[in-house]
Protein backbone atom coordinates (compact mmCIF):
# COMPACT_ATOMS: atom_id res chain seq x y z
CA UNK A 1 0.00 0.00 0.00
CA UNK A 2 1.83 3.73 -1.08
CA UNK A 3 1.07 5.57 2.29
CA UNK A 4 1.94 9.67 1.92
CA UNK A 5 5.59 10.10 2.63
CA UNK A 6 5.05 12.69 5.06
CA UNK A 7 2.39 10.19 6.79
CA UNK A 8 5.14 7.81 7.28
CA UNK A 9 7.69 10.21 8.73
CA UNK A 10 5.58 11.05 10.94
CA UNK A 11 4.94 7.28 11.94
CA UNK A 12 8.52 6.41 12.45
CA UNK A 13 8.90 9.62 14.57
CA UNK A 14 6.13 7.94 16.40
CA UNK A 15 6.59 4.62 16.78
CA UNK A 16 10.61 4.30 16.32
CA UNK A 17 11.78 0.50 16.54
CA UNK A 18 8.51 -0.28 15.68
CA UNK A 19 7.88 1.40 12.52
CA UNK A 20 8.68 -1.72 10.08
CA UNK A 21 6.60 -3.76 12.18
CA UNK A 22 3.56 -1.09 11.94
CA UNK A 23 3.85 -0.82 7.79
CA UNK A 24 4.39 -4.65 7.85
CA UNK A 25 0.52 -4.89 8.92
CA UNK A 26 -0.88 -3.27 5.67
CA UNK A 27 -0.18 -6.53 4.48
CA UNK A 28 -2.64 -8.63 6.93
CA UNK A 29 -6.56 -8.42 6.05
CA UNK A 30 -8.96 -6.25 8.00
CA UNK A 31 -10.61 -7.47 10.76
CA UNK A 32 -14.59 -7.86 11.17
CA UNK A 33 -16.13 -7.14 14.53
CA UNK A 34 -20.45 -8.04 15.20
CA UNK A 35 -21.08 -6.79 19.13
CA UNK A 36 -24.25 -7.98 20.71
CA UNK A 37 -27.20 -5.79 21.96
CA UNK A 38 -27.54 -6.84 25.62
CA UNK A 39 -30.55 -4.07 26.36
CA UNK A 40 -32.19 -7.82 24.04
CA UNK A 41 -30.13 -10.68 24.95
CA UNK A 42 -27.24 -11.70 26.76
CA UNK A 43 -23.95 -12.64 25.62
CA UNK A 44 -24.70 -16.06 26.50
CA UNK A 45 -27.31 -16.29 24.90
CA UNK A 46 -26.48 -14.98 21.69
CA UNK A 47 -23.94 -17.94 21.48
CA UNK A 48 -26.21 -20.22 22.09
CA UNK A 49 -28.09 -19.09 18.84
CA UNK A 50 -25.75 -17.95 16.70
CA UNK A 51 -25.70 -18.92 13.14
CA UNK A 52 -22.47 -18.79 12.14
CA UNK A 53 -18.47 -18.78 13.64
CA UNK A 54 -17.81 -16.37 16.14
CA UNK A 55 -14.77 -15.82 17.80
CA UNK A 56 -14.54 -13.61 21.20
CA UNK A 57 -13.07 -9.91 20.84
CA UNK A 58 -10.56 -10.43 24.16
CA UNK A 59 -11.11 -6.91 25.19
CA UNK A 60 -14.65 -6.32 24.64
CA UNK A 61 -17.09 -8.49 26.79
CA UNK A 62 -19.89 -8.36 24.14
CA UNK A 63 -17.93 -8.04 21.09
CA UNK A 64 -16.80 -10.82 18.62
CA UNK A 65 -14.73 -11.60 15.15
CA UNK A 66 -16.66 -12.58 12.57
CA UNK A 67 -14.69 -13.49 8.79
CA UNK A 68 -16.47 -11.40 6.75
CA UNK A 69 -15.37 -12.58 3.61
CA UNK A 70 -17.42 -15.85 4.15
CA UNK A 71 -20.56 -14.69 5.79
CA UNK A 72 -22.43 -11.82 5.17
CA UNK A 73 -24.25 -11.63 9.32
CA UNK A 74 -26.32 -8.05 7.86
CA UNK A 75 -28.18 -10.45 6.13
CA UNK A 76 -29.72 -13.16 8.69
CA UNK A 77 -33.26 -12.43 10.50
CA UNK A 78 -31.30 -11.39 13.61
CA UNK A 79 -29.42 -8.70 12.41
CA UNK A 80 -33.35 -7.25 11.66
CA UNK A 81 -34.10 -8.10 15.38
CA UNK A 82 -31.72 -5.60 16.35
CA UNK A 83 -29.48 -8.61 18.14
CA UNK A 84 -26.06 -7.00 17.22
CA UNK A 85 -24.31 -4.39 16.00
CA UNK A 86 -21.42 -4.88 12.71
CA UNK A 87 -18.60 -2.69 14.21
CA UNK A 88 -14.70 -2.85 13.49
CA UNK A 89 -13.57 -4.24 17.03
CA UNK A 90 -11.48 -1.23 18.02
CA UNK A 91 -14.31 1.48 17.41
CA UNK A 92 -15.94 -1.25 20.15
CA UNK A 93 -13.73 0.18 22.78
CA UNK A 94 -14.99 4.02 23.41
CA UNK A 95 -18.60 3.10 23.77
CA UNK A 96 -17.16 0.39 26.14
CA UNK A 97 -14.96 1.99 28.20
CA UNK A 98 -17.39 4.66 28.88
CA UNK A 99 -18.80 3.10 32.45
CA UNK A 100 -22.87 4.18 31.60
CA UNK A 101 -25.05 3.19 34.45
CA UNK A 102 -29.12 2.64 33.78
CA UNK A 103 -30.52 6.03 34.56
CA UNK A 104 -27.96 7.95 33.28
CA UNK A 105 -27.89 10.59 31.25
CA UNK A 106 -26.29 10.33 28.58
CA UNK A 107 -25.19 12.64 24.93
CA UNK A 108 -23.33 10.82 22.07
CA UNK A 109 -22.24 14.48 20.15
CA UNK A 110 -20.98 12.86 16.84
CA UNK A 111 -22.90 9.64 16.93
CA UNK A 112 -23.82 8.69 12.94
CA UNK A 113 -23.92 5.99 12.17
CA UNK A 114 -24.83 4.39 15.44
CA UNK A 115 -22.20 2.44 16.47
CA UNK A 116 -21.72 3.71 19.52
CA UNK A 117 -24.76 5.46 20.48
CA UNK A 118 -26.46 2.03 20.51
CA UNK A 119 -23.86 0.26 22.58
CA UNK A 120 -24.63 3.23 24.81
CA UNK A 121 -28.30 2.89 24.77
CA UNK A 122 -28.00 -1.30 25.11
CA UNK A 123 -26.37 -0.34 28.40
CA UNK A 124 -28.99 2.40 29.66
CA UNK A 125 -31.39 -0.64 29.87
CA UNK A 126 -34.32 1.71 29.13
CA UNK A 127 -33.91 3.84 31.96
CA UNK A 128 -32.37 7.30 31.65
CA UNK A 129 -31.98 9.26 28.26
CA UNK A 130 -29.92 9.01 25.58
CA UNK A 131 -29.52 12.49 23.23
CA UNK A 132 -27.67 11.27 20.04
CA UNK A 133 -26.61 14.13 17.76
CA UNK A 134 -24.92 14.28 14.17
CA UNK A 135 -24.55 17.57 12.63
CA UNK A 136 -25.04 15.90 8.88
CA UNK A 137 -29.23 15.32 8.87
CA UNK A 138 -28.29 12.49 6.12
CA UNK A 139 -26.10 10.84 8.65
CA UNK A 140 -28.68 11.07 11.19
CA UNK A 141 -31.52 9.44 9.28
CA UNK A 142 -29.06 6.25 9.66
CA UNK A 143 -28.44 6.50 13.41
CA UNK A 144 -32.21 6.89 14.37
CA UNK A 145 -32.81 4.04 11.97
CA UNK A 146 -29.70 1.83 14.39
CA UNK A 147 -30.85 2.96 17.14
CA UNK A 148 -35.11 2.13 16.32
CA UNK A 149 -33.68 -1.12 15.12
CA UNK A 150 -31.65 -1.61 18.88
CA UNK A 151 -35.45 -1.02 20.70
CA UNK A 152 -33.61 1.85 22.16
CA UNK A 153 -36.58 4.31 23.26
CA UNK A 154 -35.65 6.53 25.59
CA UNK A 155 -33.97 8.40 23.02
CA UNK A 156 -33.63 12.44 21.36
CA UNK A 157 -31.86 11.80 18.00
CA UNK A 158 -30.60 15.55 17.07
CA UNK A 159 -29.03 17.19 14.22
CA UNK A 160 -27.21 20.25 15.69
CA UNK A 161 -24.11 21.87 15.50
CA UNK A 162 -23.11 20.57 19.35
CA UNK A 163 -22.35 24.55 20.21
CA UNK A 164 -26.29 24.87 19.62
CA UNK A 165 -26.50 22.28 22.29
CA UNK A 166 -25.27 24.26 25.08
CA UNK A 167 -27.82 26.79 25.79
CA UNK A 168 -30.31 23.61 26.51
CA UNK A 169 -27.96 21.07 28.37
CA UNK A 170 -25.79 23.04 30.88
CA UNK A 171 -24.47 20.44 33.02
CA UNK A 172 -26.87 18.13 32.42
CA UNK A 173 -25.18 15.13 31.18
CA UNK A 174 -23.53 12.53 33.70
CA UNK A 175 -21.66 10.99 30.77
CA UNK A 176 -20.87 11.93 27.61
CA UNK A 177 -19.10 10.14 24.05
CA UNK A 178 -17.10 12.32 21.67
CA UNK A 179 -15.80 10.07 18.61
CA UNK A 180 -14.67 13.27 17.62
CA UNK A 181 -14.31 13.67 13.45
CA UNK A 182 -10.83 13.33 12.49
CA UNK A 183 -7.99 13.13 9.77
CA UNK A 184 -8.86 9.06 9.73
CA UNK A 185 -4.95 7.52 9.70
CA UNK A 186 -6.08 4.69 12.16
CA UNK A 187 -8.15 3.32 9.33
CA UNK A 188 -5.83 3.44 5.99
CA UNK A 189 -5.72 -0.50 6.25
CA UNK A 190 -9.61 -0.85 6.10
CA UNK A 191 -10.38 2.00 4.03
CA UNK A 192 -7.88 3.10 1.40
CA UNK A 193 -9.92 5.94 0.21
CA UNK A 194 -9.11 7.32 3.86
CA UNK A 195 -5.62 8.08 2.21
CA UNK A 196 -6.98 10.33 -0.08
CA UNK A 197 -9.20 12.17 1.93
CA UNK A 198 -6.03 12.65 4.48
CA UNK A 199 -4.24 14.43 1.73
CA UNK A 200 -7.57 16.87 1.22
CA UNK A 201 -8.04 17.28 4.85
CA UNK A 202 -5.01 16.66 7.47
CA UNK A 203 -4.96 16.66 10.98
CA UNK A 204 -4.60 20.33 10.95
CA UNK A 205 -7.98 20.81 9.72
CA UNK A 206 -9.32 18.38 12.30
CA UNK A 207 -7.97 19.84 15.26
CA UNK A 208 -9.46 22.61 15.65
CA UNK A 209 -12.56 21.20 14.81
CA UNK A 210 -11.88 18.31 18.01
CA UNK A 211 -10.91 21.55 20.44
CA UNK A 212 -14.24 23.48 19.55
CA UNK A 213 -15.86 20.06 20.59
CA UNK A 214 -14.32 18.99 23.65
CA UNK A 215 -14.98 22.76 25.51
CA UNK A 216 -18.39 22.49 24.38
CA UNK A 217 -19.26 19.51 25.47
CA UNK A 218 -17.51 20.07 28.70
CA UNK A 219 -19.97 22.70 29.47
CA UNK A 220 -22.61 20.32 29.26
CA UNK A 221 -21.50 17.58 31.96
CA UNK A 222 -22.42 17.58 35.15
CA UNK A 223 -19.83 18.27 38.03
CA UNK A 224 -18.69 14.10 38.97
CA UNK A 225 -19.41 13.35 35.69
CA UNK A 226 -17.31 11.74 33.26
CA UNK A 227 -16.64 11.99 29.31
CA UNK A 228 -14.12 9.16 26.96
CA UNK A 229 -12.74 11.49 23.84
CA UNK A 230 -12.10 9.32 20.99
CA UNK A 231 -10.53 9.25 17.47
CA UNK A 232 -9.31 6.82 14.71
CA UNK A 233 -6.20 8.61 13.95
CA UNK A 234 -2.45 8.49 15.12
CA UNK A 235 -1.58 12.12 15.23
CA UNK A 236 -1.04 14.01 18.57
CA UNK A 237 -2.59 17.35 17.19
CA UNK A 238 -5.84 15.51 17.46
CA UNK A 239 -5.07 13.31 20.67
CA UNK A 240 -2.77 13.86 23.45
CA UNK A 241 -2.84 17.97 22.70
CA UNK A 242 -6.74 17.95 22.60
CA UNK A 243 -6.76 17.02 25.85
CA UNK A 244 -4.11 18.97 26.98
CA UNK A 245 -5.92 22.13 25.80
CA UNK A 246 -8.91 20.79 27.56
CA UNK A 247 -7.35 20.83 30.76
CA UNK A 248 -5.50 24.30 30.14
CA UNK A 249 -8.99 26.05 29.83
CA UNK A 250 -11.16 23.99 32.79
CA UNK A 251 -8.51 22.86 34.74
CA UNK A 252 -11.07 20.77 37.38
CA UNK A 253 -10.94 17.97 34.81
CA UNK A 254 -9.16 15.15 35.24
CA UNK A 255 -7.40 11.86 33.30
CA UNK A 256 -9.02 9.11 34.71
CA UNK A 257 -7.73 5.52 33.93
CA UNK A 258 -8.94 3.36 31.34
CA UNK A 259 -9.74 0.18 31.86
CA UNK A 260 -6.44 -1.72 30.50
CA UNK A 261 -5.95 -4.36 27.81
CA UNK A 262 -2.37 -6.06 27.22
CA UNK A 263 -2.06 -4.68 23.95
CA UNK A 264 -3.06 -1.15 24.56
CA UNK A 265 -0.67 1.79 24.54
CA UNK A 266 0.06 4.66 27.10
CA UNK A 267 -0.34 7.82 26.14
CA UNK A 268 2.39 10.00 24.71
CA UNK A 269 3.29 12.58 27.09
CA UNK A 270 6.51 13.67 25.08
CA UNK A 271 4.16 15.27 22.30
CA UNK A 272 2.07 17.90 24.71
CA UNK A 273 3.72 21.07 24.88
CA UNK A 274 3.78 21.12 28.54
CA UNK A 275 4.88 17.18 28.76
CA UNK A 276 2.09 16.44 30.94
CA UNK A 277 2.68 12.91 32.88
CA UNK A 278 -1.27 12.26 33.28
CA UNK A 279 -1.69 11.76 29.40
CA UNK A 280 0.18 8.21 29.89
CA UNK A 281 -3.23 7.52 30.88
CA UNK A 282 -4.93 7.95 28.07
CA UNK A 283 -4.55 5.28 25.55
CA UNK A 284 -3.35 4.63 22.29
CA UNK A 285 -4.42 1.19 19.75
CA UNK A 286 -1.78 0.35 17.16
CA UNK A 287 -2.65 -2.53 14.56
CA UNK A 288 0.49 -4.11 15.03
CA UNK A 289 -0.01 -4.43 18.21
CA UNK A 290 -3.57 -5.60 18.02
CA UNK A 291 -6.48 -7.31 16.22
CA UNK A 292 -7.96 -4.05 14.82
CA UNK A 293 -7.26 -0.81 13.42
CA UNK A 294 -6.11 2.53 15.11
CA UNK A 295 -7.84 4.52 17.79
CA UNK A 296 -7.23 7.18 20.52
CA UNK A 297 -9.42 6.89 24.03
CA UNK A 298 -8.98 9.57 26.54
CA UNK A 299 -11.55 9.06 29.86
CA UNK A 300 -11.69 12.46 32.26
CA UNK A 301 -13.98 13.13 35.06
CA UNK A 302 -15.30 16.77 35.44
CA UNK A 303 -14.60 18.49 38.73
CA UNK A 304 -16.07 22.35 40.23
CA UNK A 305 -19.47 23.42 38.52
CA UNK A 306 -18.92 25.70 35.59
CA UNK A 307 -22.48 26.28 36.41
CA UNK A 308 -23.86 30.18 36.01
CA UNK A 309 -27.86 29.46 35.51
CA UNK A 310 -29.56 26.40 36.66
CA UNK A 311 -31.08 24.44 34.46
CA UNK A 312 -34.82 23.96 34.32
CA UNK A 313 -36.15 20.83 34.03
CA UNK A 314 -39.78 20.17 32.15
CA UNK A 315 -42.51 19.21 34.65
CA UNK A 316 -45.15 16.98 32.45
CA UNK A 317 -48.61 16.73 34.22
CA UNK A 318 -50.41 13.61 33.69
CA UNK A 319 -52.61 13.50 30.17
CA UNK A 320 -55.47 12.13 28.63
CA UNK A 321 -54.54 8.76 27.09
CA UNK A 322 -56.28 8.83 23.41
CA UNK A 323 -59.27 6.09 23.80
CA UNK A 324 -57.78 4.06 20.86
CA UNK A 325 -54.37 4.00 22.29
CA UNK A 326 -55.95 3.22 25.76
CA UNK A 327 -57.48 0.26 23.89
CA UNK A 328 -53.93 -0.89 22.17
CA UNK A 329 -52.04 -0.55 25.32
CA UNK A 330 -54.69 -3.13 27.03
CA UNK A 331 -52.92 -5.90 25.09
CA UNK A 332 -49.22 -4.00 25.76
CA UNK A 333 -47.69 -5.47 29.49
CA UNK A 334 -46.64 -2.12 30.37
CA UNK A 335 -47.70 0.54 32.54
CA UNK A 336 -47.73 3.65 30.59
CA UNK A 337 -47.29 6.74 32.39
CA UNK A 338 -49.83 9.29 30.81
CA UNK A 339 -47.37 12.14 31.88
CA UNK A 340 -44.65 10.76 29.12
CA UNK A 341 -47.09 10.99 26.30
CA UNK A 342 -46.04 13.81 23.47
CA UNK A 343 -48.91 13.90 20.94
CA UNK A 344 -48.39 15.97 17.58
CA UNK A 345 -50.85 15.70 15.32
CA UNK A 346 -51.28 11.66 14.50
CA UNK A 347 -48.39 11.30 16.33
CA UNK A 348 -47.89 10.04 19.72
CA UNK A 349 -44.87 9.52 21.52
CA UNK A 350 -43.04 8.78 24.59
CA UNK A 351 -40.72 10.50 26.00
CA UNK A 352 -38.22 10.01 28.38
CA UNK A 353 -38.33 11.21 31.91
CA UNK A 354 -36.71 14.66 33.38
CA UNK A 355 -36.08 16.73 30.02
CA UNK A 356 -35.47 20.30 29.86
CA UNK A 357 -37.36 22.65 27.69
CA UNK A 358 -35.61 21.61 24.14
CA UNK A 359 -38.31 23.72 22.07
CA UNK A 360 -36.28 24.89 19.09
CA UNK A 361 -33.71 22.03 18.52
CA UNK A 362 -33.36 20.64 15.13
CA UNK A 363 -34.66 16.36 15.69
CA UNK A 364 -35.16 13.76 14.16
CA UNK A 365 -36.97 12.35 16.98
CA UNK A 366 -37.94 13.19 20.24
CA UNK A 367 -38.57 9.80 22.16
CA UNK A 368 -40.03 6.57 21.47
CA UNK A 369 -42.80 7.31 18.53
CA UNK A 370 -45.83 4.74 19.86
CA UNK A 371 -47.85 5.21 16.73
CA UNK A 372 -50.50 7.20 15.07
CA UNK A 373 -53.86 7.73 15.86
CA UNK A 374 -55.70 7.07 12.26
CA UNK A 375 -59.79 7.30 11.73
CA UNK A 376 -60.97 5.08 14.73
CA UNK A 377 -57.61 2.81 15.47
CA UNK A 378 -54.46 3.22 16.59
CA UNK A 379 -51.26 1.99 14.24
CA UNK A 380 -48.35 0.98 16.13
CA UNK A 381 -44.85 1.92 14.89
CA UNK A 382 -42.06 0.14 13.36
CA UNK A 383 -40.05 1.61 16.48
CA UNK A 384 -42.52 0.17 19.00
CA UNK A 385 -42.35 -2.93 18.07
CA UNK A 386 -38.53 -2.96 18.45
CA UNK A 387 -38.73 -1.65 21.73
CA UNK A 388 -41.20 -4.69 23.13
CA UNK A 389 -40.42 -7.82 24.51
CA UNK A 390 -42.23 -11.18 22.94
CA UNK A 391 -43.64 -11.60 26.29
CA UNK A 392 -44.97 -7.77 26.69
CA UNK A 393 -47.73 -8.38 24.04
CA UNK A 394 -50.43 -10.73 24.02
CA UNK A 395 -50.72 -11.77 20.56
CA UNK A 396 -47.62 -12.97 18.36
CA UNK A 397 -46.72 -14.76 15.15
CA UNK A 398 -43.16 -16.51 16.51
CA UNK A 399 -41.26 -17.89 12.99
CA UNK A 400 -37.46 -19.99 13.56
CA UNK A 401 -35.21 -17.97 11.61
CA UNK A 402 -35.29 -21.28 8.99
CA UNK A 403 -38.73 -20.31 8.33
CA UNK A 404 -39.11 -18.99 4.71
CA UNK A 405 -41.90 -16.91 5.43
CA UNK A 406 -39.50 -14.31 7.59
CA UNK A 407 -37.61 -13.55 4.66
CA UNK A 408 -40.87 -13.06 2.91
CA UNK A 409 -42.03 -10.84 5.63
CA UNK A 410 -39.02 -8.97 5.82
CA UNK A 411 -39.32 -8.59 2.09
CA UNK A 412 -42.79 -6.84 2.90
CA UNK A 413 -44.85 -9.97 1.33
CA UNK A 414 -48.11 -11.13 2.64
CA UNK A 415 -47.85 -14.26 4.71
CA UNK A 416 -50.05 -17.36 5.10
CA UNK A 417 -49.89 -18.49 8.71
CA UNK A 418 -53.05 -20.10 8.90
CA UNK A 419 -50.81 -23.40 9.64
CA UNK A 420 -49.58 -21.95 13.63
CA UNK A 421 -51.38 -22.04 16.61
CA UNK A 422 -52.81 -19.17 18.71
CA UNK A 423 -53.63 -17.05 15.17
CA UNK A 424 -57.51 -17.02 15.58
CA UNK A 425 -57.00 -13.59 16.62
CA UNK A 426 -57.53 -10.89 14.44
CA UNK A 427 -56.28 -7.81 14.37
CA UNK A 428 -52.09 -6.60 15.15
CA UNK A 429 -49.45 -9.30 16.08
CA UNK A 430 -45.64 -8.82 16.90
CA UNK A 431 -44.28 -10.61 15.03
CA UNK A 432 -41.18 -12.68 15.98
CA UNK A 433 -37.74 -14.76 14.88
CA UNK A 434 -36.55 -17.25 17.71
CA UNK A 435 -39.15 -14.87 20.17
CA UNK A 436 -37.56 -11.52 19.23
CA UNK A 437 -39.90 -9.12 17.47
CA UNK A 438 -39.13 -8.07 13.71
CA UNK A 439 -42.21 -5.89 13.03
CA UNK A 440 -46.22 -5.90 12.83
CA UNK A 441 -48.74 -7.05 11.14
CA UNK A 442 -52.04 -7.67 10.52
CA UNK A 443 -54.46 -10.78 10.66
CA UNK A 444 -57.03 -11.91 9.30
CA UNK A 445 -58.35 -15.53 8.21
CA UNK A 446 -55.29 -17.01 8.53
CA UNK A 447 -53.11 -14.55 6.61
CA UNK A 448 -50.88 -11.82 7.71
CA UNK A 449 -51.48 -8.64 5.92
CA UNK A 450 -47.74 -6.88 5.96
CA UNK A 451 -47.03 -3.77 8.03
CA UNK A 452 -42.88 -4.06 7.97
CA UNK A 453 -41.53 -0.74 7.43
CA UNK A 454 -41.03 -0.16 3.87
CA UNK A 455 -37.68 1.52 4.60
CA UNK A 456 -36.35 -1.52 6.42
CA UNK A 457 -36.91 -4.15 4.21
CA UNK A 458 -34.81 -6.59 3.01
CA UNK A 459 -33.85 -6.46 -0.33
Amino acid sequence: MNLPSVFEEKMKELLGEEFDEYIACYDEPRYYGLRVNTGKISVEEFQKICPFEITPIPWIENGFYYDGDRISPAKHPYYFAGLYYLQEPSAMTPANRLPVEPGDRVLDVCAAPGGKATELGAKLQGQGVLVANDISSSRAKGLLKNIEVFGIGNVLVLSEEPGRLEDYFVEYFDKILIDAPCSGEGMFRKDKKMVKAWEEHGPEFFSNIQKSIILQAARMLKPGGMMLYSTCTFDSRENERIIEQLLEKYPEFRILDVLPYEGFCQGMPQFTEGKIEDIKRTVRIFPHKMKGEGHYVALLQKGDSLREKELKLKKNNAKRIPEDLEKFMKDVFWELDSSRLDIHGERIYYMPEDLPDVRGIRFLRTGLLLGELKKNRFEPSQAFAMCLKKEEYAHCIDLAAQDCRVARYLKGETVDVEDLTGTSKKGWQLVCVDGYPLGWGKLTNGTLKNKYLPGWRLC
